[in-house]
Parts: C-alpha cells; sequence; structure tokens
C-alpha cells in the first residue's frame, strides 16, 4: 500500500485519460493520493476529484511563481476551500527564485501570509522550494510553522538542510529525483531521513523517474520512487511502503 502525498491530476496532462490513470495507480498498490491545487483553475478541481474517490484528498494553496496574481480575495478563497471535508493540507506554498514571474518580495509576502493562514486553521503546509533554501527555512522558523509542520515537497536539496526541516516539524518527500543515475544528493538524503519522516510521491505529470524520465509522470510510478529508497536504505519494498504510508495518514489526519 503506498500513499501518493503530491500529485497533479487535476493538470490539463490529464484531462483525457484522468480516470484511467487513477485505476492504474490503484492496480499498482497506490492506495492514497493528495491532488494539490495551486492556482484558481486546480483548486476546485483538485477538491473534484477528492470528492470521486474515497482515498483520493485535497491540498489548496497558492504556488509561488504566480505570487503577483494572488490577491487577499484568493487568500479568502483558500481558506472558504479549505473548509472541505477532503482538504488535508494549505499549499502548495513557498519560495521559486528559478522563475522570474513574480518578485522575490511578493512570493516572501505570500508565503508568510499562507503560513498564517494555516496557523490559524491548524492545518499542516505543503512547502515548494526550487533554488531559495535558506529564504525558505529563515521564514518558516520566523512564522512559527514548526506549531503546525507539513511537508518539503519533492525534496532536491542538500542534506545539510534536512535536520533544520526535521527540527521545525517537517517531514522530508521525495520523488522522481531520487531514482536518477546522477542525482547524488536526493540518495543521501533518502538515507539519511528517519524512517518516520519520510514521505514519498510523484509530483505527477512532472518529474517523471527512471526509467520513464522525460516522459508524462503518474501515480503508478510512485512505486518505482519507494522500490529506489528500499534500494538505497537496505529495506524491502514492503517496509518502505507501511511506513511512508503510515506517516502520510499521520500528517494528513485522516480517519481510517
Amino acid at each position: 500500500m503506498l500513499f501518493d502525498t503530491h500529485v497533479h491530476l487535476n493538470a490539463r496532462d490529464f484531462f483525457e485519460d484522468r480516470d484511467e490513470t487513477i485505476q492504474r495507480a490503484f492496480d499498482t498498490g497506490v492506495n492514497y493520493m493528495v491532488v494539490v491545487g495551486f492556482d484558481r483553475e486546480t483548486i476546485p478541481l483538485a477538491i473534484e476529484i477528492a470528492e470521486q474517490y474515497e482515498t483520493i484528498y485535497a491540498a489548496v494553496g497558492w504556488h509561488p511563481v504566480d505570487a503577483i496574481d494572488m490577491t487577499d480575495e484568493e487568500l479568502n478563497w483558500i481558506e472558504e476551500f479549505s473548509a472541505h471535508p477532503k482538504v488535508v493540507a494549505i499549499g502548495e506554498m513557498g519560495l521559486d527564485y528559478h522563475w522570474d514571474k513574480s518578485p522575490k518580495d511578493v512570493q516572501k509576502d505570500v508565503f508568510r501570509k499562507q503560513i498564517r493562514l494555516a496557523k490559524k486553521l491548524n492545518m499542516p503546509i505543503i512547502i515548494h522550494n526550487r533554488e531559495a533554501t535558506e529564504d525558505v527555512i529563515e521564514i518558516l522558523q520566523e512564522e512559527g510553522a514548526a506549531s503546525i509542520g507539513g511537508i518539503m515537497h519533492c525534496y532536491n536539496d542538500s542534506a545539510k538542510y534536512v535536520q533544520a526541516c526535521l527540527d521545525m516539524n517537517f517531514y522530508i518527500s521525495l520523488g522522481g529525483p531520487v531514482t536518477f543515475k546522477n542525482a547524488i544528493e536526493p540518495k543521501e538524503v533518502a538515507v539519511q531521513v528517519p524512517l518516520d519522516r519520510l514521505l514519498v510521491e510523484t509530483d505527477a505529470p512532472f518529474l517523471a523517474p527512471h526509467p520513464n524520465r522525460g516522459k508524462r509522470n503518474e501515480p503508478s510510478y510512485v512505486k518505482l520512487v519507494a522500490e529506489k529508497i528500499a534500494e538505497l536504505r537496505g529495506l524491502t519494498l514492503g517496509e518502505i511502503s507501511e511506513n511512508t504510508t503510515k506517516n502520510a495518514i499521520s500528517l494528513f489526519g485522516i480517519k481510517l
């Protein structure tokens, strides 16, 4: 039994075969998924998908790349959606310094506002971080995010930052990059993270794991991520599956 903690089944890439894609995941043993909404288009659809499947849940937030587009109206809108019984987290949120659509100061402001909203709601947060690790950690610390915790989504940074994340009550989620041949840091992280703080994800349709790298990713491929982590840690797939699923269920407060 596996839990894909971050998937974008609400992406247009899945418009023509979403149900078939979900069934392939179930058939592969991926029993649980969280569909992440991050803007005006994807948030309602994330909830719509979650409503259709008992073991699929949703997260709602505003992506940092589009931070410049978020007003107080959008923040209130996210808060309204958060009351839905299938919404289990706020996010994805964070900082992305790779793209230049939204200025850094705007991204930081939107990030802080969403952390404060999540604290008000007492819900975990899902962090998007691209080329902004030190600023992400600093803001999480300053905003007291440890009180709610959450996920460092698709962690692809140096192992030296892992402890700071763990100290703030965050789980480390690994995706496709841990299977890439030359990806040294994700492999180091996969071994370092305590088993009770580890999660797996696909971030589909992005970052497909080996041997599907470069193709459309999908939630059934989270098994490839778990298999690689099991290999790196000298554990069985069953042990990784059991522990990462248990971690996700606990973090999201899912009642079985």
